[in-house]
């Protein structure tokens, strides 16, 4: 008997280890594996399109793409804030939001549910070069959107019934812009490099919103709309014929109207620091950049790769830097900002208050760095691979592959530039970036704005005014 009792507790006792020994196998951390390499993006090519120009002077772009049974039409059109006068900011903005309360034949709620009734909408926006009228539907009605946008575009009722709850609307929103930060640094970054120019004026007054009339609106759609400056875009699934038939019918009345306005700033580009002050701010805002060359320029490309290097992607020198490893801000970011014949380099920061002058010191030095050490094929092929992927993926919708071609002709950049851009991202040498770098951001030249707590970061930044800096 008593053997037997030992042999149950010997046989529990190992029961019981065996158990144990499982969990703790179960609970400790699987072995990762390392994902098998991505291959590298493959170049992109643009279906075969087909263009015509109607007598009036309205252009066409024709573009089958894709296997979804929908399409996009876009009519973009050469107007917008750059067509304002000193005294009319954001009345471009103020009259295609008018464009969207209906036409001269149709109600806002009629062209509204016809829309829908093709498994789409409409939509009216602007932008500082150009006006979008779109929509995006089931394929079968691609020939009456054309209509629709048509009526939209070309008659619009611009009512006066609407006009003081649009400017309502266009107060609240300029108040909720000037009271953050980013908005005001933007503000006076764009003031400061084009002082006298159209780009540079980014906010109106209170007083010039409640000024507008409807005749000013009027006036306005008059004077910069017609068939001389619009491009209709289509891209997706559709029957050719059918939307060349629709485009042709629906167009041929528009008047030829202005040409395109040829307004090219001259940039100031000289050092400069502006502070604002924001008190209590916990966070400065850093707005720190300069005129540079455009897409037209042979050097844009070698441009875009140094500036994804230095701080255009999570994976740049700055974020690293200022982010990463010294925890400064979250998200810092820097961009090319392109208009027609027109750019600047940007890099834009929320850092906090007390790194305010230790996140300009460093920016500084990754551009001197790099100005002086080229990238090496390890960081530069990851900062290919990184801008060819996204270029597919902008090219990955109708939307996407409409905003490349409206890019493409108003910089006149030729029809092959979307189908050999993936290969000129791969061609760019690491010399050509460290040249890209000393050419065109020079650090005696940058425009810098701070908006902060002037009593927190006064004298941090104080270094960095004066053209000795």
């Amino acid at each position: 008997m008593k053997n037997r009792m030992i042999a149950v507790i010997c046989i529990l006792f190992l029961s019981l280890a065996c158990s144990l020994s499982f969990a703790q196998d179960a609970a400790a951390p699987a072995k990762k594996q390392s994902p098998p390499p991505g291959s590298a993006p493959k170049p992109f090519k643009v279906p075969q399109a087909e263009k015509f120009t109607l007598p009036n002077g309205l252009h066409v772009t024709l573009v089958p793409y894709g296997a979804i049974p929908k399409v996009q039409v876009t009519l973009s059109v050469r107007a917008g804030n750059l067509n304002e006068a000193q005294n009319q900011i954001w009345l471009a903005d103020l009259t295609t939001t008018l464009m969207k309360e209906g036409t001269t034949s149709r109600s806002a709620q009629q062209v509204a549910q016809e829309a829908a009734s093709m498994g789409g909408s409409v939509d009216v926006s602007v932008g500082a070069d150009i006006t979008h009228v779109s929509g995006d539907v089931l394929s079968e009605y691609g020939p009456k959107m054309v209509v629709l946008l048509a009526d939209v575009a070309m008659h619009p009722l611009l009512p006066a019934s609407e006009l003081d709850r649009l400017k309502k609307d266009q107060l609240r929103n300029l108040s909720i812009q000037k009271s953050q930060p980013q908005p005001i640094a933007l503000e006076q970054f764009r003031k400061a490099l084009y002082p006298n120019h159209p780009y540079g004026r980014v906010f109106p007054t209170e007083q010039m919103i409640q000024g507008y009339t409807i005749d000013d609106v009027q006036k306005f759609y008059k004077d910069n709309f017609g068939a001389a400056r619009t491009h209709v875009y289509v891209a997706g699934k559709f029957d050719t014929a059918a939307m060349k038939r629709a485009i042709t019918d629906a167009f041929s009345s528009w008047q030829h109207g202005p040409d395109p306005l040829i307004d090219i700033p001259k940039p100031v580009t000289k050092h400069d620091l502006a502070l604002i002050d924001r008190p209590g701010a916990v966070q400065s805002t850093l707005y720190i950049g300069l005129p540079t060359i455009d897409p037209s320029n042979q050097d844009y490309v070698p441009l875009q790769v140094m500036n994804a290097i230095l701080g255009g992607s999570f994976g740049s020198r700055i974020t690293s830097n200022i982010r990463e490893q010294k925890g400064y801000t979250y998200s810092p970011s820097s961009q090319l900002s392109t208009r027609y014949r027109d750019a600047y380099w940007l890099e834009a920061a929320d850092v906090t208050a007390q790194h305010t002058g230790d996140s300009i010191k460093e920016i500084l030095y990754e551009i001197e760095r790099l100005q002086k050490e080229a990238p090496g094929d390890a960081e530069l092929s990851g900062i290919k691979n990184y801008l060819a992927g996204v270029f597919v993926l902008r090219n990955s919708s109708r939307s996407g592959l409409i905003g490349q071609l409206e890019f493409v002709d108003l910089h006149k950049l030729g029809d092959d530039y979307l189908n050999t851009y993936v290969q000129k991202i791969y061609a760019v040498t690491p010399q050509q970036v460290e040249q890209a770098a000393q050419k065109y951001i020079d650090a005696q030249k940058l425009t810098m704005v701070v908006v902060g707590d002037k009593q927190k970061v006064a004298d941090q930044v104080a270094p960095y005014q004066g053209a000795g800096m």
